[in-house]
């Protein structure tokens, strides 16, 4: 297969995983796991917190798919749907864990008011501390709403 498809893949599975992201959040870690998502929501000075299991949780597909893809020929196109969703692991560890909440001490100040969009409607999220009433669920986009004034 070409590489512009492989390629193709990729991005749409980055894409879709948005989605994914969301609903995840919104319905499951807000849901019924939130016995889980809860510790995310509460202050400690703990390295880890119970919701880190979720990472465990979704890398479990990323894994399938690439193995599954990379062993079964007829299923190739697995593979890189795999390395979609790695890659928006990797993006939601260096987004979330890092940028936004500073697990790993940096530097990093965002400039582009994309970003500064993002980090605020996530901040604005974190603002509830319940499982009901939080809003702004997605990590790639947010509403002009959530723009600094």
């Amino acid at each position: 297969m070409g590489i512009l498809l492989r390629i193709l893949i990729i991005v749409a599975t980055f894409l879709f995983m948005e989605f994914v992201a969301w609903f995840t959040h919104k319905y499951i870690m807000h849901g019924f796991l939130w016995s889980w998502h809860k510790s995310h929501h509460t202050y400690h000075n703990d390295t880890f917190e119970k919701n880190d299991l979720f990472g465990f949780v979704f890398s479990i597909p990323a894994i399938i798919t690439i193995v599954v893809g990379s062993e079964i020929e007829s299923l190739w196109f697995l593979m890189y749907i795999g390395f979609g969703i790695t890659a928006y692991g990797i993006f939601y560890v260096v987004f979330h864990d890092i940028i936004v909440h500073r697990r790993v001490k940096t530097s990093f100040k965002a400039k582009s008011s994309y970003l500064r969009r993002m980090m605020r409607a996530h901040y604005i999220h974190h603002k509830v501390h319940t499982k009901e009433g939080a809003e702004a669920f997605g990590f790639l986009y947010a509403p002009k709403k959530y723009e600094e004034r």
